[in-house]
């Protein structure tokens, strides 16, 4: 079936579009989930509640850009929104030079299976899981994410910087673990 014409059936509701919709694109819509949330269960949740949010919303999808891209986008709008009600981020003071940001930190240099890496995400703190997932997997902006997300760009920034430091670290510990087995 046609894209557009699938489209078309979920805006007037049909089950059999929608379950289309669901089966091409779960699996890629589950990943955004996995990553932006603290648990496979949670993820699950999230998924659910997306495809809600896409299926209300659909109407609103103008055929600009892809339809994938902005299935990503209301979903990734569906999880932050679900963490802003469950526990308001905090503002820090604004980012200056007391709070150093981390060298780069290169995952091309580290040798490790990706459900590790994912896992050490998913450990992060919300606040920081979700600025690095949005700045560093995401390519959003500090300002965008500041929007986004209701904090300054100081305290984005900030969060990146505390997220990059934990997960090196985390990286840094499994890497001796592993040499040491």
């Amino acid at each position: 079936m046609k894209l557009e014409k699938l489209i078309q059936e979920c805006c007037q509701q049909k089950m059999t579009a929608q379950a289309t919709v669901y089966q091409l694109y779960a699996d890629k819509l589950f990943a955004v989930c996995l990553k932006y949330s603290s648990n496979y269960q949670d993820a699950e949740d999230n998924l659910q509640d997306s495809f809600m949010t896409i299926f209300e919303k659909i109407k609103k999808y103008n055929h600009k850009g892809s339809f994938e891209g902005w299935l990503k986008r209301v979903t990734i709008n569906t999880v932050l929104q679900k963490y802003r009600v469950k526990s308001p981020l905090q503002n820090v003071n604004d980012f200056s030079d007391e709070v150093e940001i981390e060298e780069e930190f290169n995952i091309e240099d580290t040798v490790f299976n990706v459900d590790v890496l994912l896992g050490f995400i998913q450990q992060l703190p919300d606040k920081y899981r979700l600025v690095f997932n949005l700045y560093v997997l995401d390519n959003y902006s500090h300002k965008e994410i500041s929007e986004i997300l209701g904090i300054s760009v100081g305290t984005s920034k900030s969060n990146l910087s505390r997220a990059r430091k934990i997960l090196k670290d985390q990286v840094e510990m499994h890497q001796k673990k592993i040499e040491n087995d």
